[in-house]
């Protein structure tokens, strides 16, 4: 009778295989995530402006400012609105979104688009290359039809 005190080449070879082929599996999952926890702050800053602009909007309309042309006081500055919304520059946006006042080095703000009927300006890291369609943030001033929007351009 033979005492066996341990493994045999054999098993230990086959053990070496399959944890090879789920660490293959694994791996992508776990290469991604500076580009996954990039695109959640590019949709947290998307919220933050959200929720701003929401909140900008409602303080015009209890003052009567949610014409063409407006304003309003905050931090004890003035905010420039078009239809209650805040006018697509980075000093607008900086006094009503924390974050995006000036001398952060965070966010840079690029792009400003000043068209009449499509002022927008986006956003992007600091450290990043300046790009309207690749890990950005979109601000679209509002219009006398459509109120302002924010859209995400996600790093691939």
């Amino acid at each position: 009778m033979n005492n066996q005190k341990g493994f045999t080449l054999i098993e230990l070879v086959v053990v070496i295989v399959i944890l090879g082929i789920l660490a293959v599996t694994a791996a992508p999952k776990f290469m991604n995530l500076q580009v996954d926890a990039r695109n959640a702050s590019l949709q947290g800053l998307k919220g933050a402006i959200q929720g701003a602009a929401g909140i900008t909007y409602g303080k015009a309309a209890v003052k009567g400012q949610e014409g063409a042309s407006g304003a309003i006081s905050e931090a004890g500055s003035t905010v420039t609105l078009a239809y209650g919304y805040p006018v697509a520059t980075s000093a607008a946006l900086g006094l009503v979104v924390n974050g995006l006042q000036a001398g952060n080095t965070e966010w840079k703000a690029f792009g400003a688009v000043t068209t009449a009927g499509s002022e927008s300006i986006s956003y992007t890291f600091a450290n990043q290359t300046e790009d309207t369609t690749e890990c950005s943030v979109t601000y679209k001033q509002a219009t006398s039809t459509a109120a302002a929007k924010v859209e995400v351009h996600n790093c691939k």
